[in-house]
């Protein structure tokens, strides 16, 4: 059976402009960057996990020969609105105006230059995030 998620796949256009947004914006760390028959394998993940992510050659945050598959990143912040007003300083695009209250905690998605959707969560009740 399976024992372990290796990588998720970004798709986007230009991976070293890809890569060069991850790390700048998001902390992410180069992994790997090794060329291959069907393309250049680009890896990154953040420092001491396991879990990386492949930004992978594609358009628009698809791959060439697909048209409805978008990427969608999940990290985990320790403090979502402090970090929705840094990258958004920084010109970061948000799908939503500001960070949104949940029962579980609070999240807010950003988008990075291929259309990729960044999943931003904090966990906790609102209500404890708010004190």
């Amino acid at each position: 059976m399976f024992s372990k998620v290796m990588f998720a796949t970004l798709f986007v256009s230009d991976q070293d402009k890809a890569l060069d947004y991850y790390t700048t914006n998001f902390g992410f760390e180069k992994m790997a960057d090794n060329p291959g028959p069907e393309g250049r394998f680009l890896l990154m993940s953040y420092k001491g996990q396991g879990w990386p992510i492949l930004l992978w050659p594609g358009v628009g945050g698809r791959t060439e020969s697909e048209t409805d598959t978008t990427g969608t990143v999940f990290l985990q912040s320790d403090d979502l609105r402090k970090d929705f007003a840094e990258l958004k300083a920084r010109g970061v695009a948000f799908v939503e105006p500001e960070p949104e209250d949940y029962t579980w905690g609070v999240r807010v998605t950003a988008l990075d230059p291929d259309g990729n959707r960044i999943a931003l969560r904090q966990q906790g009740s609102a209500r404890q995030l708010r004190k």
